[in-house]
Formats: structure tokens, C-alpha cells, sequence
């Protein structure tokens, strides 16, 4: 088993609060923070909307490195209704990443079956044989010399997938400590990923509704 990275959560802001009403609560979750509780710590974002909150309950998550959009319904009609539009693919997702190297192509796919690499968990691996669909539409918005600024559109969700599928294109994502060696992973004290962009169906209204968390990188 891969060796937990050490936990040390950002209190400022304690909670970026990107929308709120009685059906759901938007949160911008800095890198560094877990998305709920775990081996390390119950310090998370799940928590601390709890706190504040009261009914908030977790649809999706992010790694503890990615900063970005998550939205928490609130109670368990609202996290149904939600996670049905994740299970389905009805939400919209953008994400913007840097990578090591000049992407010598504009834009392309990546789709690459994942699966968990069990002697090294929680790292994913690429399996033919047993890995699950996973699918990633990519664009270079800029490229900067030695790294190139990407838009990452997810249509899957799988553990770790952009962070997989970058290193796979043969660019890793800068900062990652568990998928990129050498410079690449050098390059930058954080990794180099943010979720830009969630786009669903409010689950009371029926409103289609975007979130933006603006990239801090």
C-alpha cells in the first residue's frame, strides 16, 4: 500500500462557499483538503459543511490535492436526486490542469480502462482485461514552454482519472506526487489540477445551473 501523504489541512478560508440554498450548498475546496474523512484525519470538507450546515451529504468527491467545485445536496431526497445525475452522466464537468512537456497535438481523447493498482492502492493502473471505461476529452488552452495549460473534460469519473490519463498521454500533471517523476513532479509545490467548472440539474427547481470556482493557478 502506497504511504499516506502528510495531512496538513488550510485553515483560511475555513469554507469557500460558492452557492447556498435548502436544496443543495456549492463548495470551492482548497488543495490539501480532504473531501471527507479519512485514515489521516477527520478534518474534511464534508465535515466542515456539517458543521456549518447540518445536512449536508457528500455526491462526489475530490482528491485531497485537486482543488475545485464540489456541490453537497442537503438531505437524503436531494443526494439522491444528485447522485442519479452522476451515476448517469448528466453533469457537466471542466477541469483545468498543467502538464510536463509541449502537447504537440490541439486537442484529443483519452480512453483508457481503470482499475486500482491493489499492491500500491490507493494508485489506479491501466487494465485491458478489468479496468472500467474511462474517458477524457482534453484541449490546450496555452502552451508556456515546458508545460502546457490543458482543459479536461471527464466523461467518466473514475478514482484518479485525469491525473492517470495525463501521465498515460505521456504529459503528467505537474506536482503529482504519485504519477509524475523527476522534474514533472518537482515542478510545482501542489498538483496542477482544478475542478473549473460543475454544471447539473438542481435537484428541487429543475434549473440547469453552472459553478465556477475560479483557477488559482
Amino acid at each position: 500500500m502506497k504511504p499516506l501523504p502528510d495531512y496538513h489541512p488550510p485553515t483560511e478560508p475555513w469554507l469557500d462557499v460558492l452557492y447556498g440554498d435548502d436544496a443543495l450548498i456549492v463548495l470551492n475546496k482548497q488543495a490539501g483538503l480532504l473531501s471527507v474523512p479519512g485514515n489521516v484525519s477527520r478534518d474534511s470538507l464534508e465535515t466542515r459543511a456539517a458543521e456549518r450546515f447540518g445536512n449536508t451529504l457528500v455526491a462526489h468527491r475530490l482528491d485531497m490535492a485537486t482543488s475545485g467545485v464540489i456541490v453537497m445536496p442537503r438531505g437524503k431526497e436531494n443526494l439522491a436526486a444528485v447522485g442519479l445525475q452522476f451515476e448517469k452522466r448528466q453533469t457537466e464537468k471542466r477541469y483545468i490542469a498543467v502538464v510536463w512537456g509541449d502537447v504537440a497535438e490541439d486537442k484529443g481523447t483519452v480512453d483508457l480502462p481503470i482499475r486500482c493498482d491493489w499492491p500500491n492502492r490507493p494508485l489506479q493502473m491501466i487494465c485491458h482485461e478489468r479496468g472500467r471505461p474511462a474517458v477524457t476529452h482534453w484541449e490546450v488552452l496555452t502552451r508556456e514552454g515546458d508545460k502546457t495549460r490543458l482543459a479536461l473534460t471527464p466523461i467518466t469519473g473514475r478514482s484518479h482519472q485525469l491525473r492517470l490519463h495525463m501521465k498515460e498521454l505521456g504529459h503528467p500533471i505537474l506536482g503529482d506526487e504519485w504519477y509524475a517523476d523527476g522534474e514533472a513532479r518537482a515542478a510545482s509545490p501542489r498538483l496542477l489540477l482544478h475542478a473549473e467548472v460543475l454544471t447539473l440539474t438542481h435537484p428541487a427547481n429543475g434549473e440547469r445551473m453552472s459553478f465556477t470556482a475560479p483557477c488559482p493557478f
